[in-house]
């Protein structure tokens, strides 16, 4: 499991290290760091819950035409499988393609947070670890919708839309997004609401009505359970709450502020939710797309508990927090498993 824990230790001890640089050196080491996580997620192998799962997509997709691939799976992962397939590349090609377009997108959001480093270590133990390795589809899914956050706050909802639109291709779920435009909104409400509404509808039935009823009897209906789904979703609920409590101390503009308001709130409506809800499993399943709270609110925790005093504790506390996290997982989760050894393709 070493591999694991360098994953998070060289960024966590290294966010305790104020090294100024020139540019080319910044842009290059993010470089090396998005190549290193590409091709540790994109050669992976037999590491996952999912693993066998993907494998037989391959099988299936080397019996359909490009366009029945398209039409059998959610779009782009179809069109990718069957591309992968077809040029020989197997499953390590869409791994690594979904590996790159995840950790360009963890990478740009991390790179916009005031400690990137500290906010590259909070992803590492659950949202790289478990679900960029584990849920291929929905990791890159969720690599797009960092993207598009990272949009909304600069005030850009077609950017937003376009990158959640492109989400949707590989998981639809990803549409569970797109309401947050018309929450975040502060100004022009009710043209937002307007085509934000259009376009979620016009999503709906071009991703979701075919398939509705199938996801209803896959989850809800056959009531299938998360074990971890409870802590996952407590997981996001503490950085929720310690925004909600410190919000006028991240000293963010409006916009910004608003839409990690609603980002928090929802994340605390799962907990309700999650209760009454005849399946943990599609609860948890959506609950992963708001772990970026986890990222944007641990990572800014230091310069807002106690005003930005004992800056150096604060920020220990959060790297063994998420130190303990990952010991947690890796030692005792049910499915942990599927992830150990760790082993890397070109080294079998």
């Amino acid at each position: 499991m070493w591999p694991y824990w360098l994953m998070f230790l060289v960024p966590a001890g290294a966010s305790f290290f104020r090294v100024r640089s020139t540019r080319a050196v910044m842009w290059l080491g993010w470089g090396i760091t998005g190549l290193v996580l590409t091709l540790l997620i994109g050669y992976r192998y037999e590491v996952g819950g999912d693993w066998g799962n993907y494998l037989r997509n391959l099988d299936e997709i080397n019996t359909l035409s490009f366009w029945e691939a398209v039409e059998r799976f959610d779009p782009a992962h179809g069109a990718m499988n069957w591309l992968s397939n077809n040029m020989g590349w197997g499953v390590y090609g869409t791994n690594l393609a979904y590996g790159a377009v995840f950790s360009l997108g963890l990478i740009a959001f991390c790179r916009n947070q005031p400690r990137p480093l500290l906010a590259l270590a909070v992803a590492m133990p659950y949202l790289v670890v478990v679900v960029a390795m584990g849920y291929s589809r929905q990791g890159v899914a969720i690599g797009l919708g960092l993207f598009a956050l990272l949009a909304l706050a600069e005030r850009n909802k077609v950017k937003f839309i376009i990158f959640i639109a492109i989400a949707a291709l590989f998981h639809k779920t990803a549409i569970v997004l797109v309401p947050i435009a018309i929450l975040a909104t502060t100004e022009r409400k009710v043209w937002t609401v307007v085509w934000v509404g259009v376009t979620t509808v016009l999503m709906y039935y071009l991703y979701l009505e075919e398939s509705t009823e199938t996801l209803i009897q896959n989850y809800l209906e056959a009531e299938y359970a998360s074990e971890g789904g409870v802590i996952r979703i407590v997981m996001n609920a503490v950085p929720a709450v310690l925004f909600l409590a410190y919000r006028n101390r991240f000293h963010l503009d409006r916009a910004e502020q608003t839409l990690w308001t609603w980002m928090a709130l929802i994340v605390l409506a799962f907990i309700p939710i999650l209760v009454i809800s005849p399946s943990s499993t599609a609860v948890d399943r959506v609950a992963l797309y708001f772990i970026p709270i986890q990222i944007y609110v641990f990572s800014r925790l230091p310069n807002v508990i106690w005003r930005g005093k004992h800056r150096l504790e604060v920020q220990g506390l959060v790297v063994l927090y998420y130190g303990s996290v990952l010991l947690v997982w890796l030692n005792f989760a049910t499915h942990a498993q599927y992830w150990l050894p760790y082993r890397f393709y070109p080294l079998e």
